[in-house]
């Protein structure tokens, strides 16, 4: 089956699609036991497995997805990344009710793009146990590449804690997960490299701040899967030597970064959150929670690869497996160092991340999109210190640009290699004509670690505005990350144009990681009217306050009723 339907996949490539025509799909929403996490487990399954099947569409098409719920609460399915009418977007108390238990709720939408996408609950902590599956879109017209195999790869976490009970803990101990505290004997470790009195300065600052440099993620002791199996499961994808293998790399998880590499073999990054890149060889790879990436591989040689990869914080791995035959096997290597943030990291410059137990400062309407904002008295400069110098140009004198300067993040590989950097990327061909912002939106994350919320200028979700965009502006994000985490930002229902200096080339995403101690600009062509969400896509920050609406303004549905009002006088 693999083989078809990778064939079926290469072949979409190179012969040209058929005429739109509408396709229907049926999902039904359940639950299951499982065993996955070491534990005995129910989870939430889309027609009865966890992931759930890969959609495969084609640009151009209409379709209809017939969503089931069997549950005895209710559900949703949000369609990440697809661009779309906003009431079918599946974002309850925003575009639609939701799914109720025990009903069926049909969408209906026109495929408008092409490339490799997801779908997942966003309903309470339902993503995180095990509603997710992959999208296909076949394109209308051939790819800038070419490949033989095709396979997805669809990374995520699963906890033995349920959702609630995960949030609870955090409420009550915000350090309660973090499994990787330092010891005793690190201290003698740093006072052995760096001095006692250096070892000492460096405990008292961090004390101060009431964190530790190992607080890298919010939750540990997750499961790591791919393809909806653990390490020792080891998913399985067949090649024959010297054939091009297209691997389509997913973030389907709740909370965990992941750093991915293939021992032996170079990847060849051919697209990003479904756009089509120019080709970037590299050795490793981080994808944030919710991005694809898609990569090319070509393995020569009649041996198996270990597919490696391991979270961010280094609190655990899951490998699958490359092979000419099933029941090979590839060593698996060693994880690498785990990094330590710095005060770099710490955005020392920032007031917007409290370690107190304080409320924030309550910035009033500064998310609401009524004016350009700015706050450089507390923000951070450019990546090189300037306001108007790009990342592409502060690539080549400090090394990857969307890591703060002096950054224990950054992402490395054992033997030194290539590393992708967003400022690697470049738009394969423009989604957009290059024209200036008409404004400029600063959205300062922020939060607050001692009583674990998250918010977006100080403000949470429950008690914000909304951002208020007009339909045919462009609008400019700042991303100011005034906290020591990193937050995976994701706009519905329109496109992320990252600012890497490339111009009309900048890269097109759906979501954008913004490291601690950066600023990084996104601009945005409003060109989707109705309400949509906006959020840090982190499970814990998106349900405790890193969250916004979005409402565009002016869209030709409210032009027509303008219209037709008047008229009727």
């Amino acid at each position: 089956m693999n083989r078809f339907i990778a064939g079926f996949a290469a072949l979409l490539t190179v012969l040209p699609v058929a005429a739109a025509q509408a396709g229907t799909y049926d999902l039904t929403i359940g639950k299951t036991q499982t065993s996955v996490t070491g534990k005995p487990k129910t989870v939430l399954t889309i027609n009865g497995t966890v992931p759930g099947p890969t959609l495969h569409f084609r640009e151009g098409e209409e379709v209809t997805i017939n969503v089931t719920n069997t549950l005895d609460v209710d559900t949703s399915l949000h369609w990440h990344g697809l661009v779309l009418p906003f009431r079918q977007d599946g974002v309850p108390d925003i575009s639609f009710d939701g799914i109720k238990a025990g009903g069926t709720f049909t969408y209906r939408f026109p495929i408008r793009q092409s490339g490799t996408y997801w779908f997942h609950s966003h309903t309470g902590f339902q993503e995180q146990e095990g509603m997710y599956g992959s999208i296909i879109i076949a394109p209308k017209t051939p790819e800038n590449f070419s490949y033989d195999r095709d396979y997805v790869v669809v990374l995520s976490d699963m906890h033995n804690d349920s959702g609630a009970t995960i949030l609870h803990k955090l409420k009550t101990s915000s350090d309660y997960y973090n499994y990787g505290q330092r010891t005793v004997a690190d201290f003698f470790s740093d006072a052995s490299e760096k001095g006692l009195g250096a070892a000492l300065r460096d405990r008292a600052a961090w004390g101060d701040m009431r964190m530790t440099p190992t607080d890298i993620a919010d939750v540990s002791g997750y499961t790591l899967l791919l393809n909806g199996r653990n390490a020792a499961q080891n998913w399985t994808g067949l090649f024959k030597p010297g054939e091009k293998v297209r691997l389509r790399f997913i973030n389907a998880s709740a909370m965990t970064y992941f750093d991915v590499r293939i021992p032996g073999l170079r990847m060849k990054v051919v697209q990003a959150d479904g756009n089509n890149v120019d080709p970037v060889g590299v050795d490793a790879f981080r994808i944030a929670v919710a991005e694809t990436y898609d990569v090319i591989v070509e393995p020569k040689d009649d041996r198996a690869y270990t597919v490696f990869a391991e979270a961010m914080s280094r609190s655990g791995y899951v490998r699958g497996t490359l092979a000419p035959r099933k029941g090979m096997e590839a060593s698996v290597p060693p994880m690498s160092a785990r990094p330590r943030l710095t005060m770099a990291d710490m955005g020392m410059a920032h007031d917007g991340m409290r370690h107190d137990g304080m409320d924030q400062e309550d910035m009033g309407n500064a998310a609401t999109g009524g004016s350009a904002m700015s706050h450089a008295e507390t923000a951070p400069h450019s990546m090189s210190g300037g306001p108007m110098d790009h990342p592409a140009a502060q690539a080549r004198r400090e090394g990857d640009p969307f890591y703060a300067p002096g950054s224990g993040l950054a992402p490395t590989t054992p033997g030194g290699g290539k590393v992708l950097s967003y400022a690697d990327l470049k738009a394969a061909r423009p989604l957009y004509r290059d024209r200036p912002a008409t404004r400029e939106i600063e959205l300062r994350l922020t939060g607050n670690m001692e009583r674990y919320f998250w918010s977006i200028n100080g403000v949470k979700y429950s008690d914000a505005d909304p951002i208020r965009l007009k339909y045919g502006e462009r609008v400019r994000f700042k991303f100011v990350n005034e906290t020591m985490m990193t937050h995976p930002m994701h706009l519905h229902g329109m496109w992320s144009i990252l600012d890497t200096g490339k111009g009309q080339w900048d890269p097109v995403k759906h979501v954008v990681s913004i490291a601690p101690g950066t600023t990084v600009y996104t601009e945005t062509e409003v060109d989707a009217e109705g309400e949509w969400a906006f959020h840090c896509h982190l499970m814990y920050h998106m349900g405790t306050g890193m969250f916004r609406k979005i409402i565009v303004e002016g869209g030709p549905s409210q032009q027509a009723a303008l219209q037709a009002e008047e008229g009727m006088e």
